[in-house]
């Protein structure tokens, strides 16, 4: 009956909170069968049955040599010495480096003692210069692996990507005096040197399966296993622990053909529950302390403004912008303080954006930004002001297009009163544009760019240049454009705002306590409404067909008469 394999070689993620210097790996190897003991079986039988006409072929016996089973636990970066390294490190002319001598001065030692634990089994740490020197084949485990599959270019630049920060070196460790910076790189240099480098260590599990009494022949090294760390928490093993499944096969290169069975097993101790218990005990006192530490460094004082000024803090993003005429589009706004409203001299005022292309939902051209500010301001009251209500800043913005010919165009102009409630607010501002009259302009505007242009942004809106009472638009031809998306938050802080005492008195000025905000949020709240209301009658009167007014309008004049 045939044996049965494991064919499932790839690798495996875990993830563990625990020391990875706890972990312990029982390897087994076992010769599953030997051409040479098959071929003398079968010459016994031939010699002892040579009158009969056929051979009887029996269950061949684990009559295997010594050494022919090997188990092995292991530990993380636990060395082991293979007897080629054995019979190299022995000598200790043959040793240039300080890790050399130190195998010098282990094997040795071992030497002394009982002598080597493993026969066939060693092992590759994370410092060992022959880590980097394992053929490429080794590395994918195509002994093990039962599919062939040909290495990507980039597998074979990150078989050897961690060691070659340490062949940069010299052997007492110091920086070569080669050129740092390369300014003219050639297509090699990239290919050997653009290569993400990722801090994995590395050990690798290996196998001499070499015929017995021929150990320590390089040809006969095959990779069993490897395992990589990357310091936080996650182990890649590969292949695989059995967990009871079948054994891995290998099949070894040659005329001969052997196959071994590989066998690896997590035998880590567990930890005991009084154990885990007190391990969770003391992360709990280690997140204590370090809370406790941050908390002094930040303090118990929070931070207020003095009596009667009031701060606010805007953190705005502009989202996106649609429904304008040409593509690649940017934003230039500033921000305007009103009367007895300041900031600090280190405060940006005003900003552009980057240029955006539009991108089509449905049936709308969007353009989306994502572009953050930040804004932050101090409104100080004066007890001679007669002002109930003060003015909140204003933002101006336009929104402009520049094509590939260097050519830019005005798209629209509009204005963002900041919000009188603190919190999330989600504004849409519509925009337009002025025109002049006659083709002449669209003509300019459409070959070499360029069209009518504000003096003052802040015409949009009332300027607050403006003294008189009334601001006359008459003749001014506009266009309506697109509309521009704002996501805003906003932080209201006051002194008033956390003194109840203040609410119980008497509220005569908005500028005396700063605490009439709930009065003005009112009117404004009205005002807005209003605003909105007159907005849609204007609309619905403009989406009304003239037919209709015209009948109106007749009915009115007969019923006046």
């Amino acid at each position: 009956m045939a044996d049965c394999w494991n064919t499932d070689t790839g690798e495996a993620v875990y993830r563990s909170r625990d020391a990875v210097k706890n972990l312990k790996i029982k390897v087994r190897i076992q010769r599953a069968t030997s051409t040479a003991a098959l071929s003398q079986h079968i010459q016994h039988q031939v010699l002892s049955q040579k009158g009969r006409g056929d051979i009887e072929l029996e269950t061949l016996t684990s009559q295997g040599q010594t050494g022919d089973n090997e188990v092995v636990v292991l530990g993380w970066q636990e060395k082991l010495f293979s007897q080629y390294e054995v019979e190299l490190f022995q000598n200790e002319a043959a040793c240039q480096t300080p890790l050399d001598r130190q195998y010098h001065t282990e094997i040795k030692a071992l030497n002394k003692a009982k002598g080597r634990r493993n026969q066939r089994i060693f092992t590759y740490t994370d410092h060992d210069r022959y880590t980097s020197c394992l053929p490429l084949h080794q590395l994918h485990n195509d002994l093990v692996s039962t599919t062939k599959s040909s290495p990507t270019f980039l597998a074979e630049r990150m078989a050897n990507v961690r060691h070659r920060r340490q062949e940069r070196r010299t052997m007492d460790s110091s920086i070569t005096k080669s050129r740092i910076i390369n300014w003219d790189p050639t297509e090699e240099f990239m290919k050997s040197s653009r290569v993400v480098n990722n801090a994995m260590q590395t050990m690798h599990i290996m196998g001499d399966l070499g015929p017995p009494g021929k150990l320590g022949q390089k040809e006969n090294e095959c990779l069993l296993a490897t395992i990589k760390t990357d310091g936080s928490g996650t182990i890649t093993v590969k292949p695989d622990f059995n967990k009871g499944r079948e054994p891995y096969r290998i099949v070894m290169e040659g005329e001969k053909k052997e196959v071994w069975r590989l066998t690896l097993e997590d035998v880590s101790t567990v930890m005991k529950p009084e154990e885990q218990d007190r391990e969770q005990n003391m992360y709990k006192d280690l997140y204590g302390r370090h809370k406790e530490y941050l908390r002094s460094l930040v303090g118990q004082d929070f931070e207020m403004p003095p009596v009667g000024l009031l701060r606010y803090l805007l953190h705005g993003e502009i989202v996106s912008a649609k429904d304008f005429e040409y593509d690649n589009l940017y934003i230039n706004f500033f921000m305007e303080l009103p009367n007895n409203w300041s900031s600090l001299p280190f405060q940006p005022l005003s900003g552009v954006t980057q240029t955006c292309r539009t991108k089509s939902l449905g049936k709308e051209n969007v353009a989306f930004f994502g572009y953050h500010f930040s804004f932050e301001a101090f409104y100080m009251s004066e007890k001679e002001s007669e002002e109930l209500i003060p003015q909140w800043p204003v933002l101006y913005f336009k929104v402009l297009s520049l094509d590939s010919w260097q050519r830019y165009r005005t798209e629209g102009y509009g204005y963002l009163l900041f919000p009188a409630i603190p919190g999330k607010h989600t504004v849409m501002c519509h925009t337009w544009r002025p025109i002049q009259t006659g083709t002449v302009s669209a003509l300019r505007r459409f070959f070499i760019g360029g069209s009518a242009e504000l003096e003052d942004n802040s015409y949009v809106r009332i300027p607050g240049t403006f003294k008189g009472e009334r601001l006359s638009r008459f003749g001014f031809c506009t266009k309506t454009t697109g509309s521009v998306t704002f996501s805003l938050h906003c932080i209201q802080q006051a002194r008033a705002f956390v003194d109840a005492a203040l609410l119980k008195k008497r509220r005569q000025k908005v500028v005396d306590h700063l605490g009439g905000f709930s009065q003005q949020r009112t009117v404004h709240s009205i005002l807005e409404a209003y605003e909105r209301a007159q907005k849609r009658l204007q609309e619905a009167r403009e989406s009304l067909p003239r037919d209709v007014l015209n009948s109106a309008a007749q009915l009115q004049l007969e019923s006046s008469a």
